[in-house]
Protein backbone atom coordinates (compact mmCIF):
# COMPACT_ATOMS: atom_id res chain seq x y z
CA UNK A 1 0.00 0.00 0.00
CA UNK A 2 1.35 3.41 -0.94
CA UNK A 3 1.79 6.26 1.51
CA UNK A 4 -1.06 8.15 -0.17
CA UNK A 5 -3.39 5.16 0.13
CA UNK A 6 -2.59 4.89 3.83
CA UNK A 7 -3.23 8.62 4.28
CA UNK A 8 -6.58 8.22 2.51
CA UNK A 9 -7.49 5.29 4.79
CA UNK A 10 -6.59 7.31 7.87
CA UNK A 11 -8.58 10.34 6.70
CA UNK A 12 -11.68 8.18 6.22
CA UNK A 13 -11.21 6.62 9.66
CA UNK A 14 -10.86 10.10 11.18
CA UNK A 15 -13.93 11.29 9.31
CA UNK A 16 -16.11 8.43 10.61
CA UNK A 17 -14.79 9.02 14.11
CA UNK A 18 -15.65 12.73 13.82
CA UNK A 19 -19.17 11.86 12.65
CA UNK A 20 -19.54 9.58 15.65
CA UNK A 21 -18.45 12.42 17.91
CA UNK A 22 -21.08 14.75 16.45
CA UNK A 23 -18.79 16.91 14.32
CA UNK A 24 -20.48 19.56 12.20
CA UNK A 25 -19.66 22.86 10.55
CA UNK A 26 -15.96 23.49 9.93
CA UNK A 27 -15.00 20.43 12.00
CA UNK A 28 -16.78 18.30 9.40
CA UNK A 29 -16.14 20.43 6.30
CA UNK A 30 -12.37 19.96 6.69
CA UNK A 31 -12.73 16.37 5.45
CA UNK A 32 -14.26 17.39 2.11
CA UNK A 33 -13.29 19.21 -1.06
CA UNK A 34 -15.37 22.35 -1.61
CA UNK A 35 -17.15 20.67 -4.54
CA UNK A 36 -17.78 17.37 -2.70
CA UNK A 37 -20.82 15.25 -3.50
CA UNK A 38 -22.48 12.62 -1.33
CA UNK A 39 -24.75 10.10 -3.04
CA UNK A 40 -27.08 8.09 -0.85
CA UNK A 41 -28.70 5.14 -2.53
CA UNK A 42 -32.30 4.25 -1.57
CA UNK A 43 -32.71 2.73 1.87
CA UNK A 44 -35.28 2.34 4.62
CA UNK A 45 -34.84 5.90 5.90
CA UNK A 46 -34.52 7.55 2.50
CA UNK A 47 -36.63 5.57 0.06
CA UNK A 48 -35.64 7.68 -2.95
CA UNK A 49 -32.00 8.16 -2.05
CA UNK A 50 -30.48 11.51 -2.87
CA UNK A 51 -27.47 13.61 -3.68
CA UNK A 52 -25.97 16.32 -1.48
CA UNK A 53 -23.39 19.03 -2.08
CA UNK A 54 -21.14 20.21 0.76
CA UNK A 55 -23.58 22.80 2.21
CA UNK A 56 -26.29 20.11 2.27
CA UNK A 57 -23.92 17.56 3.85
CA UNK A 58 -23.22 20.06 6.63
CA UNK A 59 -26.92 20.89 7.04
CA UNK A 60 -27.79 17.19 7.29
CA UNK A 61 -25.13 16.75 9.99
CA UNK A 62 -26.86 19.50 12.03
CA UNK A 63 -30.26 17.91 11.43
CA UNK A 64 -28.87 14.56 12.54
CA UNK A 65 -28.07 16.03 15.95
CA UNK A 66 -31.81 16.56 16.45
CA UNK A 67 -32.61 12.95 15.48
CA UNK A 68 -29.85 11.14 17.38
CA UNK A 69 -28.39 11.42 20.85
CA UNK A 70 -25.34 9.46 19.72
CA UNK A 71 -23.99 7.38 16.86
CA UNK A 72 -21.07 5.05 16.33
CA UNK A 73 -19.35 3.53 13.32
CA UNK A 74 -17.76 0.14 14.01
CA UNK A 75 -15.42 -0.31 11.08
CA UNK A 76 -15.32 -3.87 9.81
CA UNK A 77 -12.91 -3.30 6.92
CA UNK A 78 -11.17 -0.52 5.01
CA UNK A 79 -9.63 -1.01 1.59
CA UNK A 80 -7.69 1.62 -0.33
CA UNK A 81 -6.54 1.56 -3.91
CA UNK A 82 -5.25 4.68 -5.59
CA UNK A 83 -7.62 7.54 -4.85
CA UNK A 84 -10.46 5.25 -3.72
CA UNK A 85 -11.36 3.94 -0.29
CA UNK A 86 -14.07 1.39 0.51
CA UNK A 87 -15.42 0.87 4.02
CA UNK A 88 -17.72 -1.68 5.60
CA UNK A 89 -19.09 -0.50 8.94
CA UNK A 90 -21.82 -1.25 11.42
CA UNK A 91 -23.59 1.97 12.35
CA UNK A 92 -25.56 2.28 15.57
CA UNK A 93 -27.60 5.33 16.45
CA UNK A 94 -29.56 6.13 19.60
CA UNK A 95 -32.74 7.96 18.69
CA UNK A 96 -33.63 11.33 20.20
CA UNK A 97 -37.09 11.11 18.61
CA UNK A 98 -39.34 8.20 17.57
CA UNK A 99 -38.73 6.69 14.12
CA UNK A 100 -41.22 4.21 12.72
CA UNK A 101 -41.98 1.72 15.48
CA UNK A 102 -38.88 2.70 17.49
CA UNK A 103 -39.32 4.97 20.51
CA UNK A 104 -36.98 7.79 21.45
CA UNK A 105 -34.03 6.26 23.30
CA UNK A 106 -34.10 3.11 21.15
CA UNK A 107 -31.12 1.99 19.14
CA UNK A 108 -31.18 1.66 15.38
CA UNK A 109 -28.54 -0.31 13.52
CA UNK A 110 -27.41 -0.52 9.90
CA UNK A 111 -24.72 -2.17 7.85
CA UNK A 112 -23.00 0.44 5.72
CA UNK A 113 -20.84 0.09 2.65
CA UNK A 114 -19.32 3.47 1.83
CA UNK A 115 -17.20 4.22 -1.21
CA UNK A 116 -15.02 7.32 -1.21
CA UNK A 117 -13.13 9.05 -4.01
CA UNK A 118 -10.36 11.24 -2.64
CA UNK A 119 -8.78 14.32 -4.16
CA UNK A 120 -5.96 16.39 -2.67
CA UNK A 121 -6.23 14.55 0.65
CA UNK A 122 -9.97 15.14 1.05
CA UNK A 123 -13.24 13.42 0.21
CA UNK A 124 -14.53 14.48 -3.23
CA UNK A 125 -17.25 11.83 -3.65
CA UNK A 126 -18.97 9.70 -1.02
CA UNK A 127 -21.42 6.98 -2.04
CA UNK A 128 -23.48 5.35 0.72
CA UNK A 129 -25.10 1.93 0.43
CA UNK A 130 -26.96 1.75 3.75
CA UNK A 131 -28.81 -1.41 4.83
CA UNK A 132 -30.88 -0.84 7.98
CA UNK A 133 -31.88 -3.65 10.28
CA UNK A 134 -35.66 -4.18 10.47
CA UNK A 135 -37.68 -2.19 12.97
Amino acid sequence: MSNQEEQNRQLVRSYLSALGSGASGDALARFFTTDAVQIEYPNRLNANGGQSDLPTILLRAEQGKKLLTQQTYEIQSVTAEGSQVAVEAIWTGTLAVPVGTLAAGSSMQAHFAIHFVMRDGRIAIQRNYDCFDPW
